[in-house]
């Protein structure tokens, strides 16, 4: 099952030349990995790019640019958290209910591929399935894609297939709205 979209900027996005950018999303669950594929497209040379490192688990990704995904089972409470940086850094986490943090460590480090060109970003991450939320029914997922992105001058903007009124705030659960079927 493949389902896409796009992701649109939080209304407190002040800079014109960020809100121009396009962010379009794909989820593609697939021989029991969930790939997901992130496009930044338009003058993304304002935009602070981590540099290239040895892949590693990291902490305070979105303190910079970086893509998200929050994944749960429809109707359940349980979701996963995990950040992936331009840098090949990452981060997963574990929650029971709304920002209700629960010890646990993934199984397995996301497969993270980046490629970039003048006016094209693409983050490409594989999550096993193992290390997705446990769904003993088969039931669809619902997923909350989001971005940051940081602009050389140091300011932050949040990207989501939908915002919550308020502040940004990718926890949410109205912001998990893509539907994702293992079938």
């Amino acid at each position: 099952m493949i389902s896409k979209s796009c992701l649109i900027h939080h209304p407190d996005t002040a800079d014109a030349a960020t809100k121009a950018l396009y962010i379009g999303v794909k989820a593609q669950y697939q021989q029991g990995n969930l790939t997901l594929r992130y496009e930044l497209q338009g003058d993304i040379d304002k935009v602070l790019i981590p540099e290239p490192q040895q892949a590693s688990m990291a902490g305070e990704l979105w303190q910079h640019t970086c893509f998200e995904a929050f994944i749960a089972v429809v109707e359940e409470a349980p979701y996963h958290e995990f950040n992936f940086s331009p840098s090949s850094q990452w981060a997963a986490y574990a929650f029971d209910d709304y920002r209700a943090k629960k010890a646990w460590q993934a199984n397995h480090a996301p497969a993270i591929h980046f490629a970039r060109s003048d006016h094209h970003l693409v983050l490409t991450a594989v999550i096993n399935e193992a290390d997705l939320p446990d769904n003993p029914l088969n039931q669809p997922y619902r997923l909350g894609l989001t971005a940051v992105l940081e602009t050389k001058a140091g300011e932050l903007s949040y990207w989501a297939l939908f915002h919550p009124s308020g502040k940004p705030d990718f926890h949410h659960r109205n912001g998990f709205t893509l539907s994702l079927n293992l079938a």
